[in-house]
This record gives C-alpha cells, sequence and structure tokens, in this order.
C-alpha cells in the first residue's frame, strides 16, 4: 500500500450516522469496498480503515498494522455479522494465512456480487473523476469463473534448503513463491500440471537457473515457455521432450530478452485463437499480448462490434490494434480499416493475420481492404490526428495508460474549431496557444461514434472527460467485463457519439 492511498478513500463513502447504534469498542461496519478488493469503513471519529478480507455489510475487527493521518490498514480477524454475499472461497490457496497466493482477491465474494462492485467503480470513477453518467449502462459481460486463465506467468523457483521446486503465483504481498498445488482459475489441463511441473523442473540439471515458466493456451495448442539464465543440456532437452509428449505440450525456449524466445522443435501445430462469429482465426506467438479470457474475448469482440455497428460504406480506425483481434473482425463488416498500434513486431503479425485470413476466405466474402501502422500513440497530435484521414468511427483498445494523447488531440481540434482555443505559439505569457491545424484540415471530419474498451477504470474516465467536455461527444453507453473473475482488475467499455 503506497502513500497514493490518500486519493483513493472514496470520494461516496457514507459517514457514519450520528443516530446510529454504538458498536462494541474495536467493531467496524464496512460501508463498502476499494479499487483493491478491501472492505472500506469509518472509525467513530471519522478516520477511514481499509479492512483485508471484509465485505460490505459486514461487522467486523480488524487488527490495524498501518496508520496515516486520514487512514489506516488493517486485517479481518473476526465477523461478527456476515454478509449474505460471503461464499466459501474455491481454492484452498486463497485467504488471509502465512503463505496465501496473492493472484486474486475477491474468492470470498459471490461472483454475481463481484460484478456488481466492478460496475459501481466504473460508475464512480467516471463521475467523480471526470463527471461523465452514460445514458445507458450496458449488461455486464460475464463467463466461466473458473478455469478461464489462458495466459499467465508461472513463477518458479528451487528451494536449496527443502531440495523443492515451487511453481505458481506469488504470496500476497510477498516476493515469495506461494507452495500451491492446484490453481483453480487455471484451465483445468494446466492446473492438473502444476506438479508435475515442479516434478520436472526438479529434475533439471538447470533446476537452480529456471526461473520462470509462461503459460499460452489457443483453442488447440498449450504453450510453455520456459526462461533459462544458462545454456539446457542435451538431457534437459530430452526431459523436456519426454514432457511435452506426455502432458500434450508446446515448449518454447527463452534465453534472454522476449525477442529470443523460439519454438524448441520445430513443425507442429500452430497456436491460435478463433472468433467463430467473424470466420477469423488469430495465429500468435505465447509472449504475443492476447486477453487472458478467450471465453470473454469472443463476447467482447461481438459487443464491441454491434455497438460500433461499421457498415460496408465506412472507414474504421482501430487504435492500438495490437494482432488484429478487433481489426480484422471489423474487417468483415466496414469498406476500409487502419489498424495503428506502437509495436512494431505486432503490425508486422497483424499483416500476416490479415493476409492468412483473407487467403482462406471465398471471393464473395473477402475482408475489407485494411492497412496497418506503427506510431507512438503516446505522442499524437492534431496534425497527425488529421493526416490519417476521415474515418467514420473509431475502436479504441489501449493499454492500462489509457488513450490521453489520442483523445486530447481530438478535444483540441473541436476546441480550435469552435474558438474556444486560440493558435499560435506558446509564450510564458500565452501557454494556452495550440499549433495551428495543417492546411487542408478544413475537410477532416470527426468520428460520429467511438466504442473505447478499457482495462483501467481511472485512465477510461480521464479520457471520457475530455471526449465529453472538450471535444464534443456525449457518452451513451457503459458496461463491465468481467475478464478476470475474482481479481479486482476492472475492464469496461464505453460508447461516445457526436452531440452534435
Amino acid at each position: 500500500m503506497s502513500e497514493s492511498r490518500d486519493n483513493k478513500i472514496p470520494e461516496n463513502l457514507p459517514q457514519v450516522p450520528s443516530d446510529a447504534p454504538a458498536l462494541p469498542e474495536g467493531w467496524l461496519e464496512v460501508l463498502s469496498m476499494d479499487m483493491d478488493a478491501q472492505g472500506v469503513a469509518r472509525k467513530p471519529d471519522g478516520k477511514v480503515v481499509f479492512i483485508d478480507g471484509a465485505l460490505p455489510g459486514e461487522i467486523v475487527s480488524a487488527n490495524t498494522h498501518r496508520k496515516k493521518n486520514n487512514w489506516e490498514a488493517a486485517t479481518l480477524t473476526e465477523i461478527h455479522r456476515e454478509s449474505s454475499q460471503r461464499v466459501t472461497p474455491g481454492c484452498p490457496n486463497f485467504g488471509l494465512h502465512a503463505g496465501a497466493c496473492g493472484g486474486c482477491k475477491m474468492q470470498h465474494m459471490h461472483v454475481a456480487a463481484q460484478v456488481a462492485i466492478k460496475q459501481r467503480v466504473l460508475e464512480d470513477n467516471l463521475w467523480h473523476l471526470a463527471k461523465v453518467k452514460p445514458e445507458t449502462l450496458l449488461r455486464p459481460i460475464e463467463g466461466p469463473a473458473w478455469g478461464y486463465r489462458f495466459r499467465s506467468r508461472l513463477s518458479v523457483r528451487y528451494v536449496v534448503k527443502k531440495n523443492k521446486v515451487l511453481v505458481g503465483f506469488h504470496e500476497r504481498k510477498s516476493r515469495y513463491i506461494a507452495d500451491m498445488e492446484v490453481c483453480k482459475i487455471l484451465p483445468p489441463h494446466v492446473d492438473a500440471m502444476l506438479m508435475p511441473m515442479r516434478e520436472l523442473i526438479g529434475s533439471l540439471d538447470a533446476r537452480e537457473t529456471c526461473p520462470q515458466i509462461e503459460v499460452a493456451c489457443g483453442d488447440q495448442v498449450t504453450a510453455l515457455v520456459l526462461r533459462h539464465l544458462e545454456p539446457l543440456s542435451d538431457a534437459d532437452k530430452q526431459r523436456l521432450r519426454d514432457f511435452a509428449a506426455q502432458q500434450n505440450i508446446q515448449w518454447w525456449l527463452q534465453p534472454k530478452g522476449p525477442d529470443t524466445v523460439h519454438l524448441m522443435e520445430e513443425g507442429g501445430p500452430q497456436l491460435c485463437y478463433g472468433l467463430p462469429d467473424f470466420g477469423i482465426t488469430m495465429p500468435f506467438k505465447p509472449t504475443d499480448f492476447t486477453q487472458v479470457n478467450p471465453h470473454i474475448n469472443r463476447v467482447l469482440v461481438t459487443r464491441s462490434l454491434r455497438l460500433l455497428d461499421a457498415q460496408k460504406s465506412e472507414r474504421v480506425i482501430d487504435w492500438f490494434c495490437g494482432l488484429g483481434n478487433f481489426t480484422l473482425p471489423i474487417a468483415t463488416m466496414a469498406r476500409e480499416v487502419l489498424g495503428i498500434e506502437g509495436s512494431e513486431t505486432l503490425v508486422k503479425r497483424s499483416h500476416e493475420n490479415y493476409a492468412a485470413n483473407n487467403a482462406t476466405r471465398a471471393e464473395s466474402d473477402k475482408l475489407a481492404p485494411t492497412g496497418f501502422v506503427a506510431r507512438n500513440l503516446f505522442e499524437m497530435t492534431p496534425a497527425m490526428l488529421i493526416a490519417d484521414g476521415n474515418a467514420d468511427k473509431w475502436l479504441v483498445d489501449p493499454p492500462r495508460e489509457g488513450a490521453f494523447a489520442l483523445s486530447k488531440a481530438l478535444a483540441d481540434i473541436h476546441q480550435i474549431r469552435i474558438g474556444a482555443k486560440q493558435v499560435g505559439v506558446a509564450t510564458e505569457e500565452q501557454p494556452d496557444l495550440l499549433p495551428p491545424l495543417p492546411e487542408g484540415q478544413e475537410g477532416w471530419q470527426f468520428p460520429k461514434r467511438i466504442v473505447y474498451v478499457s482495462c483501467n477504470p481511472a485512465t477510461l474516465a480521464r479520457d471520457a472527460g475530455l471526449l465529453v467536455h472538450q471535444a464534443g461527444y456525449r457518452c451513451v453507453a457503459a458496461g463491465v467485463v468481467n475478464m478476470f473473475p475474482h481479481t479486482a482488475h476492472v475492464e469496461s467499455m464505453a460508447v461516445f457519439e457526436r452531440a452534435d
């Protein structure tokens, strides 16, 4: 917990009513839950207490382990009134005990209540950070609560003193690896592999220099990326081959940085996932960014494109396009598509994925003409935006940092056009002057609809504030996407339309 906790005290946290019955000394009523899935209570003097393990509506006792002027951090010790939403955790590694896994924070809460909490987090961020209220709340996108994590990074450590190998996630608030034999958020076949992985690593000559195994599951292939800090012996490679045959997996090796990842044995089936609603197959490498939860991703892409409603007469830009997860499905609907991404590697992969998918489609069902461009999207300007040409609609799917530069460039164009901001060379006396728009900008038109997919409600709210209050848009809809059940991670989406 950092000093920034002062900024995370919920603005709408209720005060303890003056006529409320007095609780026994040390008891606290939990009023809400914060973005780190901690219960939030107030002491009789009004001081805020963040309580690990407590749920809204409960009356609890807690052990305070950190005190600041405005807040305290505590851990649940006893429940005097239990929430109706409290459930028995589905994984033995979850809890507040020593050695508990830090991978999930909400297993003690019913999954429907988790989604409701996340919806409230989204609404609160939009309102309190940006004064934006969606005209419509979208139905939450939900899927399997267990066995959903098709992407994971498992830490590995050979403990010399115990002659024991640990494979899994880190303990709560610790750099140590949890001693976990199962993990119920991993796909069942990967969960069943945890103990065999421990035995495998323990058998290697290089067992002390293999710190990580990355898991990437496709629709038919499961890839394991072994990070190894020293060259593997022939005997170790054979042990890996034997394991691959037994577990039906594909080994990739990473001797140094991410760019050194390679297949241990060439050939075999391709790692890929499908988007069946659009007839798209997406090949990927195990270190490429893909969504952790393929069940939710399929629904997310379908809903996003339904909300985008691209027509055969329209040009669409997909910002932060990655491998083309949204771009290629958009190309089944639009007249022309442009995918823009910061990584040259991903742009190259997008080109390949587009070509491979188009080659397998009937002549009457070809994808729309689609281009891909590599650009630093955190340094966008109005001139750069105008140079990309008109687009009827946008899809925006940024990383946690959000799409501030993109949103600000859109806002600056709007402010210049309505005369609210002046152009010129900024000086100390006039720091708010903006560079003039490029020649020919008169023909550039704002996208009439923007679908924004977010993995951070705070940066979504910040960008929504720019779009609504400075760029001439309305927030017509927003809702949550439960991409990561049992965690406090809030994925969401919002739809913006031109106000005029």
